[in-house]
């Protein structure tokens, strides 16, 4: 059952330009909106982390995915449907995003993440959300609430108040399906 004072807060956060801290189906994330560039930049510098390197970003559905990737290679959906981890998949020619979101090879990390509330957040703000590992670059991504460094709670505009139980406490495997159908293993 989804709090729906927390999940508001949260969408107000994202709404204004803020970060969240909130749960995934895979580690605690980092959020923003997709299509905000200043609140991409803040994550950048919340994490120490170089904007040349990539972040992974979340949507709803499939219907939500085409509003954010120009061609969806038919592999993406059969990837979705086989696979019983979570998966972020690389796609070529990103479109509607935030620019300093998209990769210098032009290409976009997008998961449809099987949570609860991911999906009503997601649904609620109607649009991405930018979702990357609750740790300074370089640090251990961490498996819990309590192993966050103080920096990332610090750094935040608004904490997601929800048990952790849940998570898988391991990032996503991570495909990048190119249009001319090439598949490659990024991480497993």
């Amino acid at each position: 059952m989804i709090n729906h004072t927390i999940l508001n807060l949260a969408l107000d956060t994202l709404k204004q330009g803020g970060l969240i801290l909130y749960p995934t189906d895979t580690v605690w994330g980092i959020g923003c909106d997709a299509t905000n560039e200043e609140a991409v930049e803040k994550i950048f510098k919340l994490k120490k982390r170089s904007d040349s390197k990539a972040l992974i970003c979340l949507v709803a559905d499939d219907r939500m995915l085409k509003k954010y990737v120009k061609k969806i290679p038919e592999a993406a959906f059969d990837f979705m449907d086989i696979e019983d981890n979570p998966i972020t998949i690389i796609y070529d020619e990103p479109q509607n995003l935030a620019k300093n979101l998209i990769a210098e090879d032009n290409t976009i990390a997008i998961r449809i993440p099987d949570n609860d509330f991911c999906f009503q957040l997601l649904r609620k703000f109607n649009g991405s959300i930018v979702s990357t590992s609750a740790n300074i670059s370089g640090q251990p991504t961490p498996k819990s609430f309590k192993e966050i460094h103080e920096d990332i709670l610090k750094g935040v505009d608004y904490v997601v108040n929800l048990p952790d139980e849940k998570i898988g406490a391991k990032p996503s495997s991570i495909i990048k399906l190119s249009n001319d159908g090439k598949v490659q293993v990024i991480r497993k």
